[in-house]
C-alpha cells in the first residue's frame, strides 16, 4: 500500500511533479530527496513508504524528468538546483523549521551541494550517496557511456540503455526493477541526457563547492560503479565523514527500502558519529 502521494506544483519551466509522504506529527525538518539522471523521483517510492513517520519527505522529479515539464532549452546545474528551491518555497516547507535536510544519490548528490550553496542558511544536514570526484579520463569515459543514442527501427537506444542497466545491476536488483528504471529513462524523450550534461559541466566546480560547505555531511559509499571514486570526496568535506556500504549497490533503496530509510534518518541525526548497523 502506498503511503506517499503524487502531486504537482508550479515552477519556472511548468509543472513540477513530486512524491510526498507527510508526517502526521513532524518531529524533524522536512527532507528533500534528489534523484540520479536520467531517472526520476520514482527511485524513492519504496524508500518513502518505509521512512519513519517523524518528518515530511519529498522526492521531486527534476525538470524534464519523470512527470515534470521540460525546459525549452538545456539548463545548467544551478538552474536545476534553483528549481528545487522553487518547489520548497511553493510548498512553504520552511514555515515551521526554517530549514530542510537533503539526501541525493549520484547526480542528485552533486546537485544537493549546489542546492545548499545557493541558500546555505536554509539547509541543515546533507546525506550524499555515490558523490564521486572524477578524474578527466573517468569523466570522458562516462560521457562516452552516456552519449545519447539516436532512435532507429532496430531499437539501438533501447538495447544500449538496457545493457547499461544490466551491467550496473546491484545485488538483489531484479529485472523488473531494471525494467522500471528503463521506462523512467524513456519518459524524458530526446532530452534524456540533459541532466548528465549539466552535471558533467558541474564536475569541475564540485570539489570547490563541497569544500566551501560548512554543513554536517554524511557520505554514503555503496558498491556501485562509483565505488572506487567516491572515497576521494571525503578529503573535501569540511564537516563530514564517509561510510562504507559495500553490501549495497545500484537500486539499494528498492532492494533494502526499510533499512535504507532507517539508515538515512539516522545519518541525518548523527552525520559525523553514525553507528553503522549491519546491512
Amino acid at each position: 500500500m502506498k503511503k506517499f502521494k503524487r502531486q504537482f506544483a508550479p515552477g519556472k519551466y511548468g509543472q513540477m511533479h513530486y512524491r510526498v509522504k507527510h508526517a502526521e506529527k513532524p518531529e524533524k525538518r522536512p527532507l528533500i530527496c534528489l534523484h540520479m539522471f536520467p531517472q526520476s523521483g520514482r527511485n524513492f517510492e519504496d524508500f518513502l513508504n518505509h521512512y519513519p513517520d517523524n518528518r515530511t519527505v519529498i522526492a521531486p522529479d527534476f525538470p524534464g524528468y519523470g512527470e515534470s515539464d521540460c525546459p525549452a532549452e538545456q539548463i545548467d546545474a544551478t538552474a536545476y538546483a534553483q528549481s528545487i528551491w522553487e518547489l520548497i518555497d511553493a510548498l512553504n516547507l520552511l514555515q515551521d523549521e526554517g530549514a530542510i535536510d537533503l539526501f541525493g544519490i549520484h547526480a542528485g548528490a552533486k546537485l544537493a551541494t549546489e542546492v545548499a550553496r545557493l541558500r546555505p542558511a536554509q539547509v541543515k544536514v546533507i546525506v550524499l550517496s555515490s558523490a564521486a570526484i572524477l578524474y578527466p579520463e573517468e569523466l570522458a569515459d562516462l560521457k562516452k557511456a552516456f552519449d545519447p543514442v539516436p532512435l532507429d527501427k532496430d531499437g539501438t537506444r533501447l538495447m544500449r540503455l538496457w545493457d547499461l542497466l544490466v551491467r550496473n545491476q546491484g545485488p538483489g536488483q531484479t529485472l523488473e526493477m531494471l525494467a522500471t528504471s528503463l521506462a523512467e529513462i524513456l519518459r524524458s524523450g530526446e532530452n534524456y541526457e540533459w541532466g548528465h550534461y549539466a552535471v558533467y559541466e558541474f564536475n569541475s566546480h564540485f570539489p570547490e563547492i563541497l569544500a566551501g560547505l560548512e554543513h554536517p555531511i554524511a557520505l554514503m559509499n555503496p558498491k556501485d560503479d562509483l565505488y572506487q571514486m567516491t572515497p576521494r570526496t571525503e578529503a573535501y568535506l569540511r564537516n563530514g565523514r564517509m561510510y562504507d556500504f559495500s553490501d549495497w549497490g545500484h537500486g539499494f533503496m528498492e532492494v533494502h527500502p526499510e533499512s535504507a530509510a532507517r539508515t538515512v534518518d539516522q545519518l541525518l541525526d548523527n552525520p559525523l558519529n553514525f553507528a553503522q548497523p549491519e546491512n
